[in-house]
Parts: C-alpha cells; structure tokens; sequence
C-alpha cells in the first residue's frame, strides 16, 4: 500500500519557478523535480482546493504553470472540522493571521490521515511545529502525519 501525501504550496511553487541563483533555493527546486520526476509516482499525492487558491495567485505565466504541474493530483475535500482545528493549531505554533492558510494544510493533513505533508515552509511546518503537533494530537488520539521536504523523501526518510 502506498504513503499517502498532502502537496503543500511550496512544493509547485518551487517547481516552476524560475532557476534562482540562491544555491539553497536552488538546491530546493533540484530536489523537489528530482521527487517529482521520479518518486511522486511511489505515493498517493492529494492537495485541496487551499493549494489551489494559492497557486492562483501572482504571475499569470507562473499562475499557469503551477496549475499545470498539479494536473492529476487528487483534490481531499474540506470540510468543517478543518477551520476549527486550523484555528487551534494556529494558536499553539503562533501562527499569524497572514498565514492562516498553513494551519490549515496542517489542519487537512490531520483530518484525512495522509502520511506526510510535503513542504518547504519551515516557519510553520518545520521540525519544531511537527514536534508540538505531535504532542497536542496524540493527547487527543489525533492521527499526526510527517512533515517532511523532497529531499527528505529524497534521502530515504520513512523507508
């Protein structure tokens, strides 16, 4: 049986962007085509229509190829539990109102049970956020998935 996997925007957004000079930056839309090419098809990739909505922001051209890269993927409904859970893992990893769309990734993932939510947010999905989701949802008999990055996956992380 395949890992499930929650897409999260950073994923198309560091795909089709154009090749930045920043090696680190650089090095991330490396390791995500290299995923993409070659490892998403071990996995049952999923988004939801939040990622949608992000990807659908800014650059018609960039607006275009972000859509075109999720081609295929599977849409996870939303339902009603998700804006509660949002709003109480927006309060316990201070996440700001601006970014309120992460605790809600976060808030999806959980809810549907995917094994892994795929990211390059480290501010709000990073190590220290997995660790403290973790400890909330098991006290609550939540499912917790990985927060991990392609090149996570890439190293052989969960395997």
């Amino acid at each position: 049986m395949k890992r499930s996997i929650y897409i999260e925007t950073t994923i198309p957004s560091y795909a089709t962007s154009k090749r930045s000079t920043d090696t680190k930056k650089a090095d991330r839309q490396n390791a995500t085509l290299i995923f993409w090419e070659n490892e998403r098809h071990k996995y049952d990739l999923y988004l939801s229509a939040y990622v949608i909505d992000e990807c659908r922001k800014g650059d018609p051209d960039a607006i275009s190829r972000r859509i075109q890269f999720l081609k295929g993927v599977r849409l996870v409904p939303i339902n009603d539990g998700i804006a509660e859970l949002a709003d109480i893992y927006m309060k316990l990893l201070d996440i700001p109102p601006k970014s309120v769309v992460d605790s809600r990734h976060l808030a999806i993932s959980v809810l549907s049970h995917m094994d892994i939510l795929l990211t390059w947010n480290f501010t709000h999905m990073g190590s220290i956020a997995e660790a403290k989701l973790r400890r909330y949802n098991e006290k609550r008999g939540l499912w917790t998935p990985y927060l991990l990055t392609p090149e996570n996956l890439l190293e052989g992380r969960l395997t």
